[in-house]
């Protein structure tokens, strides 16, 4: 069966991408490269074709650039402008990775296509499940809750039972040119991850990045600041102003171009609503869970309820700096049922 199969490996020419490919190819799949050019600076497509040219195989580019700015970029400045925190690794993922992309191997003849990510599709139990990553410190199912049952059915993710370590030691071990490249831990499209920098170019005369006051929760105006867009929830850092404790941002007011602040057990929640909810598989209402309202390892314990379109999920513990924009993602032990974008 595996001879006969196309798979397109979405290829970025880093590390992770490149042994994808490779082990693909060991397991006698047919397989073409496919890099998405998001900028104008084509280094990633240059690494990936001397990839493709190592492994022997086609390499194909597709040029998403206007439809990253439209639904990246300007998404990404615009939730800023709110007072928000987005994610835009959640949104590429839903709309440009597993949406353009997808279609695009399509296109080409692929049966599927592959992807470097550190998380796993297990068929069980007669359904196509995404689940954990093996190496939880690495896993990234956080940002893939946006598939579907059918699109689960067309994607293979081959790291997902690999560690970091042992990724580098099998491309190492293959000779890949790309085996000691480093990780990016930035946002792709920001440089220097200057967000500052780059949403101003972009909004510049917005209310949120003109300057305004730092007050705590009753009011007292304790400093100024140089844009609400700058801050972010539970941050201390870089706040300028003095206090006998530690002061965290607990709010933000772009409306009266107000930086909220308070002790750190303010910025402590014990339940968030939700939107813009999508199930791969929902569960049965109210449900005891886990999630995650962030990027990491950690997961907490919690009943999410519907409420409307959107959802309301209370936590056994409160939970800290829950972030408007961010998503929170639902888990059944080690599998992902769904996520939602947080509104507070």
């Amino acid at each position: 069966m595996a001879g006969t199969k196309k798979v397109a490996v979405a290829m970025s020419g880093g590390v992770d991408s490149s042994l994808t490919a490779a082990l693909l190819i060991q397991q006698g799949f047919e397989v073409f490269g496919v890099t998405m050019q998001i900028k104008d600076d084509s280094a990633e497509i240059d690494d990936a074709k001397i990839v493709a040219a190592q492994l022997g195989i086609k390499h194909f580019v597709a040029d998403f650039r206007q439809i990253f700015r439209a639904e990246i970029e300007n998404y990404f400045v615009e939730e800023y402008l709110k007072g928000k925190t987005p994610n835009p690794c959640v949104r590429c993922n839903k709309k440009i990775k597993f949406g353009k992309l997808f279609d695009f191997a399509q296109e080409l003849g692929a049966d599927f296509l592959a992807t470097g990510h550190y998380a796993r599709i297990i068929f069980e139990d007669g359904r196509f499940k995404l689940k954990k990553a093996v190496d939880t410190k690495k896993d990234q199912s956080y940002v893939l809750y946006n598939l579907t049952p059918e699109k689960l059915s067309k994607i293979i993710l081959p790291l997902g039972e690999f560690s970091k370590t042992e990724t580098r030691a099998l491309a190492e071990k293959l000779n890949l040119v790309t085996a000691h490249k480093k990780d990016s831990q930035e946002i792709c499209f920001v440089p220097n991850d200057d967000y500052k920098s780059f949403i101003a170019a972009r909004a510049d005369f917005a209310d949120a990045l003109k300057s305004g006051e730092i007050v705590n929760t009753a009011g007292k105006v304790l400093g100024y600041h140089d844009g609400v867009a700058n801050y972010t929830i539970g941050q201390r850092k870089g706040l300028g102003i003095a206090a006998e404790n530690p002061l965290y941002v607990v709010k933000l007011d772009v409306k009266n171009r107000r930086v909220i602040v308070g002790g750190n057990d303010e910025t402590f929640s014990k339940f968030l609503t939700a939107e813009d909810v999508h199930w791969i598989y929902p569960p049965k209402f109210p449900a005891r869970l886990q999630c995650k309202i962030r990027y990491s390892p950690r997961t907490a314990n919690c009943t999410v309820e519907t409420f409307g379109e959107n959802v309301k999920v209370t936590f056994d513990e409160p939970q800290r700096a829950v972030t408007a924009g961010q998503s929170v993602v639902f888990y059944d032990g080690e599998e992902l049922l769904g996520g939602a974008v947080i509104k507070g």
